[in-house]
């Protein structure tokens, strides 16, 4: 029973780091806002008749 533990303990210690790592990304990282510009090709705009 103690490598099961061992495991679960080792487990538990991953998830909190990855949990830990998300909250730190979600309270010090920023999003920057920019322009995005997509050109549409004419013929797709004006289709012939």
């Amino acid at each position: 029973m103690p490598t099961l533990f061992r495991f679960l303990f080792f487990l538990a210690v991953f998830a909190a780091i990855v949990y830990g790592t998300m909250v730190a990304l979600v309270t010090f990282v920023e999003p920057v806002e920019r322009d995005v510009t997509v050109r549409i090709p004419s013929e797709r705009v004006n289709k012939p008749q």
